[in-house]
C-alpha cells in the first residue's frame, strides 16, 4: 500500500522554477506524425488524398468532355508497346522522336514553374 507523501515530502515550486525533467526540451526531433507513411505521401495521407480525388475528378470531366475514355488510354498505350515490340530496331527512333515532341512542352513548362518557385521564396 502506497502511504502518503507529507509537506516534507513534497517539492514547492515558484513560477521561476521547473521541475526537474518535466520541461520540453527544444530538439530537432520530428512530430510524432511525421511518419514513413506520411514522408510516403507528402504530407498527411487524408489530406492528399482529398487533393488526389479532386485532381481526379477535374481532369476526368475534361477527358470525358475531349471524348477520351480510360479504356481508350489504357489500349492506346497497349498498342503503343506493342508497335515498339513489332518494329524491332526503328522503335528507337520513334521513341526518341515521343521523346523531343513531348520535350518541347514539358521542359519550357518545367523550366518556368522552377523560375516561380524560386522568385517566390
Amino acid at each position: 500500500m502506497i502511504e502518503p507523501a507529507t509537506k516534507k515530502d513534497l517539492i514547492v515550486l515558484n513560477e521561476s522554477q521547473e521541475a526537474p525533467g518535466w520541461s520540453a526540451q527544444k530538439t530537432n526531433a520530428r512530430p510524432m506524425a511525421d511518419n514513413t507513411l506520411t514522408r510516403f505521401f507528402g504530407g498527411a495521407p487524408l489530406a492528399v488524398l482529398l487533393k488526389l480525388l479532386f485532381v481526379s475528378l477535374i481532369v476526368g470531366a475534361l477527358l470525358v468532355w475531349l471524348d477520351i475514355r480510360p479504356a481508350d488510354i489504357i489500349y492506346g498505350v497497349e498498342r503503343f508497346f506493342r508497335r515498339l515490340w513489332d518494329m524491332g530496331f526503328d522503335a528507337i527512333r520513334d521513341v526518341a522522336q515521343y521523346i523531343v515532341a513531348g520535350a518541347i512542352i514539358v521542359v519550357p513548362i518545367w523550366l518556368i514553374m522552377r523560375l516561380m518557385a524560386v522568385r517566390g521564396r
